[in-house]
């Protein structure tokens, strides 16, 4: 997939442009992915952290970019950093058919998948496999939750505090045992993952009895949100409380500060749902992830 042109140069299929700069991107789509911080925050962090932190933050294939605008206004949005899928953010079914095309025809790097929005991620998925003839295959839904009226529980035994360097060796296990839980990467290995965390102050634990028992973890707020994520409980230690506990208070210091809190949650795991719902976290929208594989079947499912 090449640069593609930017706001003035050559345009896909369906409005689409594809580009390599991040730069230019946040240029022309900015305002759009600003004008919903809550649907829009994990383009928004991924973005904000590759400025922040360079292209090369989650691998050595450069992050490519695209927007389509109808009537000079973005409506849909690519973020794709490999090795990651593309997320297709905004727009709809027919704005996600026509990015995937322009993928497909682009001659160079091929996602493995797709994730975005229930109706874009199907709709890409669908015609992906029209379109080349691999099967696809749905690997993940989650619910996107928003703040509300924040409802404190019945509190644990223990006390929330800061994560620090002291803590290192305990964050790193728990990073690696949420990836597990989850099926997936938190999008860097442990070492930097912790580093980054500590660096911003965006860790928090509960600790009961002089050890930490569980943690929750911030972004840094952009466009006025901020995304509660790694809510972490060790196996041995759940059922007690630890986790909503420390979500809490999570959540408190995220709107004392100004902004929105939202995460996702499995929408396979209930315990999780159910806890989140009674913290007052509403939810907002739900998404799906696909992965792409050569095959006979060529229908989304």
């Amino acid at each position: 997939m090449g640069s593609g042109g930017g706001p003035n140069g050559p345009q896909g299929e369906g409005g689409w442009r594809l580009s390599g700069s991040l730069e230019e991107f946040l240029a022309v789509a900015g305002v759009y992915l600003r004008s919903r911080p809550a649907l829009h925050t994990v383009a928004l962090t991924v973005s904000d952290a590759l400025g922040r932190r360079g292209l090369d933050l989650y691998g050595d294939e450069p992050p490519r970019f695209g927007w389509r605008a109808v009537s000079g206004e973005v409506d849909a949005v690519l973020l794709w950093t490999p090795p990651f899928v593309p997320m297709v953010v905004g727009g709809d079914a027919a704005a996600a058919r026509g990015l995937a095309r322009v993928l497909a025809g682009g001659g160079g790097l091929v996602p493995g998948g797709v994730g975005g929005p229930v109706e874009q991620a199907r709709a890409f998925a669908g015609e992906w496999a029209r379109t080349t003839g691999q099967a696809t295959r749905r690997t993940f839904r989650k619910r996107l939750y928003r703040l509300g009226t924040l409802h404190r529980p019945a509190l644990p035994p223990g006390r929330a505090r800061s994560a620090g360097e002291g803590d290192r060796a305990t964050l790193e296990r728990w990073h690696d045992g949420f990836a597990a839980d989850v099926g997936a990467t938190v999008g860097l290995c442990a070492g930097a993952w912790v580093d980054a965390g500590l660096a911003r102050g965006g860790i928090r634990l509960w600790e009961d009895g002089g050890r930490p028992v569980a943690m929750a973890v911030a972004t840094l707020p952009v466009a006025g949100s901020v995304r509660v994520t790694t809510v972490y409980t060790p196996p041995a230690l759940r059922g007690r409380g630890y986790a909503g506990a420390v979500t809490a208070d999570l959540s408190a210091r995220v709107t004392a500060g100004g902004d929105e809190a939202v995460l996702f949650t499995d929408l396979a795991n209930p315990v999780s749902n159910g806890l989140y719902r009674g913290l007052g976290y509403e939810p907002l929208a739900e998404f799906e992830e696909y992965a792409f594989a050569a095959g006979p079947d060529g229908e989304a499912r």
